[in-house]
């Protein structure tokens, strides 16, 4: 059963005083360019610098006294690793965080910087599980998804019921679409506080197991993700996937020089920092300008930790 529009609301309430209400940003220049009126969610602003700070501050907040105290266990090598580790030094949980031995250095540091406890493990997705579920046998710290969990997918919707609070005429929301969990929240915002609002998703060629699934009605799995997005190499799961399939309205997938391009526009005319998966929402609009001509649309830019040494321009 999809989750509820009370559900969403309750969500909204309760992550509002411990998140940042971002900023929406326009354009006139971009608006030209695409032949739509853009309203940009500035989720590289938040805490952390990612949308996920929202979903894994509300996974926490729903969690029981009992449970809090013994903590929280995640795999992650990207932005979710932080956003956990920063939500539960805010409301003081433990955080243990399972990260792969080939995670960037800088991203250990970060989560390392928000008091997060680091394990690490080998790159496999099984071997990544196996580390959390011992971690979660011998601690008993509540295991938190960074995608497929319906606590997660309701905190991240509330980016997208910030920007219809703002702007409830919208007629179409993007996010690039990775493990599934901004893409299923924003589409639950649209389906309850957006009038007629449909909900797309942005994913490259290179990682399009989205598009597939949608294609096929079934989770579908990359063999590759050679794609400088690198936040969007993950999967969906079986939580998610059911409201992606319901009220996300089509997958547009991207080449990577439309990533670049797009990511390279963003800077020079928001003049604001956001990571290459970010820009792929911008870049599914621009390669589909024909669909969202005289639209009003709203973009989620979902993060801005972007590593500034490796710049793809």
């Amino acid at each position: 059963m999809l989750p509820t529009k009370k559900e969403v609301e309750k969500a909204y309430k309760r992550v509002k005083p411990f998140v940042h209400n971002t900023p929406v940003l326009k354009s006139s220049f971009i608006n030209e360019l695409s032949g739509a009126e853009i309203f940009f969610k500035c989720e590289n602003f938040q805490k952390m610098g990612a949308f996920k700070m929202r979903g894994a501050t509300n996974a926490i907040l729903e969690l029981s006294k009992e449970n809090r105290q013994a903590g929280v266990v995640t795999h992650s090598s990207g932005n979710f690793a932080q956003a956990l580790s920063l939500s539960a030094k805010n409301l003081g949980v433990k955080a243990f965080i399972v990260m792969p031995k080939t995670a960037p250095k800088v991203k250990k540091e970060a989560v390392l910087g928000y008091n997060g406890i680091v394990f690490e493990s080998e790159s496999t997705t099984e071997s990544r599980r196996l580390e959390a579920e011992r971690i979660q046998t011998e601690t008993g710290a509540t295991f938190i998804h960074p995608s497929n969990s319906k606590d997660v997918i309701l905190g991240n919707a509330t980016s997208a019921v910030e920007l219809l609070k703002k702007h409830p005429n919208l007629d179409a929301l993007i996010t690039p679409v990775g493990g599934g969990g901004l893409v299923a929240g924003t589409a639950l915002a649209a389906e309850f506080f957006g009038v007629n609002c449909k909900t797309f998703g942005g994913e490259p060629f290179a990682a399009d197991d989205a598009f597939r699934s949608l294609q096929t009605g079934e989770i579908a799995f990359n063999k590759t993700t050679n794609t400088i997005a690198d936040g969007l190499k993950t999967h969906l799961g079986d939580i998610n996937f059911p409201i992606i399939k319901k009220l996300v309205s089509e997958i547009i997938r991207v080449e990577e020089e439309e990533i670049v391009a797009a990511m390279k526009l963003i800077y020079e005319r928001l003049k604001i920092v956001v990571e290459p998966s970010s820009a792929v929402a911008f870049a599914a609009l621009l390669r589909n300008k024909k669909a969202f001509q005289n639209k009003k649309v709203g973009i989620i830019l979902s993060g801005g930790n972007v590593d500034l040494a490796n710049l793809p321009f």
